[in-house]
């Protein structure tokens, strides 16, 4: 089950209407949670969360505070509606009900994405393979996960992007190929193999991330495995 971007403000504000809504999403992603599964849900909740936090502070929603996701015109509708809201004290009374009820289930559930982000964050050991050049903005990572001896091999591209008054960055990652771990077989040969295989970076950053257990790779290792990296490299002297 997904929420709109204004599901709190759609159609009849009425409180016990909009908690059991929240709470069938809210059950959606503790049951993805169960499985270790963090993403997109961990995402959009905290999404979700945030608009509210804007609703209730502001008390006025402006294009710069509110989702991101909505276009022109559905933020025209938007603000319309929330006019006619001002002028019913009463409406404005429920809606406050319904946000703080919202803000503290999401908080929950938020608090059980990050208990099961940092143990995934705290088990990855990053190690750099071999030389590394001093550019480390463009490489490869060798993500390996639980008992098997799979290998697999990630292009990396870090970007630099701004958004109003801040900076931020980005990872872009192609995966490349698998290989199998071995005593003949390390991460070094596995790098040699990769140079060979794309000779325009004779000399890359590789970096190996090894995770001892076996959790979901697409919604809960690599994401993390992304961020864990970005800020790897950044803070390596």
């Amino acid at each position: 089950m997904t929420l709109s971007e204004t599901w709190f403000m759609e159609g009849y504000i009425d409180f016990e209407l909009k908690k059991y809504k929240l709470l069938a999403y809210l059950q959606d992603v503790k049951k993805y949670f169960g499985e270790t599964k963090l993403y997109p849900q961990l995402s959009d909740v905290i999404f979700h969360y945030n608009n509210l936090i804007a609703f209730r502070d502001n008390k006025k929603i402006l294009q710069d505070q509110f989702p991101k996701r909505i276009d022109n015109v559905d933020m025209k509708k938007v603000e319309l509606v929330y006019e006619q809201m001002l002028s019913d004290n009463e409406v404005m009374n429920e809606l406050e009900r319904i946000t703080q009820y919202s803000l503290d289930e999401m908080k929950g559930a938020i608090s059980d994405g990050a208990g099961i982000y940092d143990f995934v964050e705290k088990q990855l050991h990053v190690e750099p393979i071999g030389i590394m050049p001093l550019y480390k903005n463009e490489g490869y990572m060798l993500l390996r996960y639980g008992t098997y001896t799979e290998v697999r091999a990630y292009n990396y591209v870090i970007t630099l992007f701004e958004h109003q008054k801040d900076r931020f960055k980005g990872i872009k990652m192609q995966y490349l190929n698998s290989w199998h771990l071995s005593i003949s077989n390390t991460y070094e040969q596995i790098k040699r193999d990769i140079i060979r295989y794309n000779p325009t970076l004779p000399n890359p950053a590789v970096y190996s991330m090894d995770f001892p257990l076996s959790v979901p790779l697409d919604e809960t290792l690599l994401p993390i495995a992304k961020r864990v990296l970005v800020r790897h490299i950044e803070t390596a002297v």
